[in-house]
């Protein structure tokens, strides 16, 4: 299986500086116990899927150890993953992985 995966450091312009995490986009969401060993394989505080719904994105945040209820850095990330790599913009409602 191959999946696109990005690694963003959030709230910096600088390299190594921030907060590092994983971003992967998806078509349709991955069993859970599959992204949590995505997540544990970057070893990153955390590990972001994101899967476009009708009106935006889905987003779940995994730890190398466990499912997150929410994580703002790796929101931050997956939208500049979004916008910077997978050319959305307001006018596009999906991407291509």
């Amino acid at each position: 299986m191959n999946l696109p995966l990005f690694q963003v450091d959030a709230f910096t312009s600088k390299l190594f500086g921030g907060n590092p995490a994983a971003v992967c986009p998806l078509q349709q969401w991955l069993p859970k116990p599959l992204m949590q060993q995505i997540g544990a394989e970057n070893n990153l505080a955390e590990t972001a899927f994101l899967v476009p719904e009708q009106d935006g994105f889905g987003l779940k945040w995994f730890t190398p150890t466990v499912e997150m209820d929410l994580c703002g850095h790796a929101t931050l990330a997956s939208a500049h993953v979004l916008f910077e790599f997978l050319s959305m913009s307001k006018k596009k409602s999906g991407f291509t992985p």
